[in-house]
């Protein structure tokens, strides 16, 4: 698909955002006169877009828990990014703290599996990603039990569409 990557400086948002997004947050999807704005939607929108890979299981039982599992990335992990950013440095060191532990606890699933959903790239690797990319520049350390989910993000770092998919800001966290 073709798209457009606008990078928003947190600290200096366009004043279009506010428009697009009730909260000013990103990421927004514009197409056409559709307007979305959570990443969750947007994520589901374009496997329905572009069904080709499908991101999203099939099965019901496995699309239903797919969606229970991006649940959770947001309420145990994408909800303390903001945190993590915060200038105050007691309350970014407890977002670290709380992502880090939450992180080492799902990584013993890599133990026995490539992916979330066992073998098969789907849309929680997909959701997941962003943040695994950035836990250096977030300053957040996983211990050495958090092994497998650490030689998982490898993994989907060396996919050549997610090195694609990157932003130049993307692109210069890490190292």
């Amino acid at each position: 698909m073709d798209f457009k990557v606008i990078d928003v400086d947190p600290n200096n948002k366009p004043e279009d955002l506010a428009v697009m997004s009730p909260h000013g947050r990103a990421p927004v999807l514009v197409e056409r006169d559709l307007v979305l704005y959570e990443s969750n939607i947007i994520n589901e929108y374009i496997d329905d877009r572009f069904p080709h890979p499908q991101l999203m299981p099939a099965d019901p039982v496995l699309r239903a828990r797919a969606r229970l599992f991006l649940h959770r990335f947001e309420q145990e992990l994408f909800c303390y990014i903001d945190a993590v950013e915060s200038r105050e440095r007691k309350v970014a060191e407890k977002a670290r703290t709380i992502i880090g532990d939450n992180l080492t606890m799902i990584a013993p699933i890599f133990e026995k599996q490539k992916f979330i959903l066992a073998d098969d790239y789907s849309m929680l690797d997909v959701a997941i990603a962003p943040l695994l990319w950035r836990l250096d520049h977030y300053g957040i350390k996983l211990p050495k039990k958090a092994a497998p989910l650490l030689k998982y993000a490898e993994r989907l770092f060396s996919r050549p569409l997610f090195i694609d998919a990157l932003s130049p800001s993307e692109k210069i966290m890490r190292k």
